[in-house]
């Protein structure tokens, strides 16, 4: 059997040569698995990756240190599955430790200090520490080596964990606003350039005005008109991309409602719904989906934009740009990592998707 000459088939076969644009799709996969398992992946898997470890704060890549954890006497009910995928909800503590010896009655410990200081000394009785019967088993059950790979940030927290969670809130930023843009986009879009006349005059007007504002100025009215929270910067962000879509969305079905097949359509008795929806849209989203791409490494931008003005997500939510606003100062304070590995992460997935819209650009176009 010889290869399909479908339009699809012609289009995947063209993506397949582009390397650049494989290579960021495989980027993108990783990207969206490491989301989905970011706490069973993360060595911090507590909610938010947000364990403070104030006495080990701004620690070089590959420290590591023993960690005790005092259990809370409030326990949390939480099933496997809420914790792989949520983080484990906990109210225990854990105190980083330089050196402990055990006692007839419990454990002594010496917290760790920076800087050549001695920590303090304290001790803690075998009672408060329910799965330990001897002195011996609160080593075993308790005390932990951690090593953190990038280090930990300004509060102590490991940043590995933290930017592994973090990308749940770049790609969520992205889909919802990309999908928000596209529900009104592509409505209105559609509906101008279909029905033409003063339908198209009206609605050109929402979109010239809604353009003529600065995007990120925009956002941030939304953003504070709706209130902080994570939620609102997806909302906040959709809806002011929209009106790229629907500029492209329009051009595109007022030159294609003339075609034969539109016509045809028509002669067969179909109400402008279907002939909309079901004839010209699908005929029109090769220029939809390379946009779209374009769209969502704008989303993650304004988002992380957001969250270095501290009107994006929220604390203890980790994000990309919020880890930039909290660590940008420390570039000049001999720890540029702590903002360098963030903005790598952010150039990265918005090189990936940028790649991708390149390529399926010159995937879809058939001139080429």
């Amino acid at each position: 059997m010889g290869k399909s000459d479908s339009l699809t088939a012609q289009a995947l076969r063209k993506f397949k040569k582009n390397f650049w644009g494989v290579f960021s799709l495989a980027i993108l996969v990783l990207a969206v698995l490491v989301a989905i398992f970011a706490y069973g992946l993360a060595p911090d898997n507590s909610q938010n990756a947000n364990q403070m470890h104030v006495s080990i704060h701004s620690q070089s890549p590959g420290f590591a240190v023993d960690l005790l954890t005092l259990p809370s006497d409030f326990v949390q009910e939480q099933s496997a599955i809420s914790a792989f995928f949520t983080g484990r909800k906990t109210s225990d503590s854990e105190i980083p430790i330089s050196s402990y010896s055990l006692t007839d009655s419990g454990i002594e410990i010496t917290e760790y200090a920076q800087d050549g200081l001695e920590g303090l000394q304290k001790e803690y009785h075998l009672k408060k520490f329910p799965k330990a019967s001897t002195p011996e088993e609160i080593v075993t059950y308790y005390i932990r080596n951690q090593k953190f790979t990038l280090g930990t940030d300004k509060y102590g927290r490991d940043l590995l964990s933290r930017m592994l969670v973090g990308i749940r809130i770049s790609l969520a930023i992205g889909f919802v606003s990309v999908l928000i843009s596209l529900l009104i986009g592509m409505s209105l879009g559609a509906i101008a350039g279909y029905f033409g006349g003063r339908v198209d005059t009206a609605i050109m007007w929402i979109i010239n005005v809604t353009w003529s504002i600065p995007t990120l100025l925009l956002v941030i009215a939304i953003t504070l008109a709706l209130g902080k929270g994570f939620w609102q910067v997806f909302i906040a962000v959709g809806l002011t991309m929209w009106v790229e879509v629907a500029r492209v969305v329009r051009g595109q079905v007022m030159s294609v409602k003339n075609m034969q097949y539109v016509t045809a359509a028509k002669a067969l008795g179909y109400g402008n719904w279907r002939v909309i929806t079901k004839h010209i849209i699908p005929n029109i989203l090769a220029p939809v989906i390379v946009i779209s791409a374009a769209n969502f490494a704008a989303a993650i931008l304004i988002e992380s934009g957001l969250s270095f003005l501290g009107i994006g997500a929220q604390p203890p939510m980790p994000s990309w740009g919020g880890m930039i606003k909290d660590h940008y100062n420390y570039i000049v304070l001999g720890k540029p990592y702590l903002a360098i590995v963030p903005g790598l992460a952010i150039m990265t997935l918005v090189m990936a998707f940028m790649l991708i819209g390149n390529a399926l650009r010159d995937a879809l176009d058939v001139k080429m």
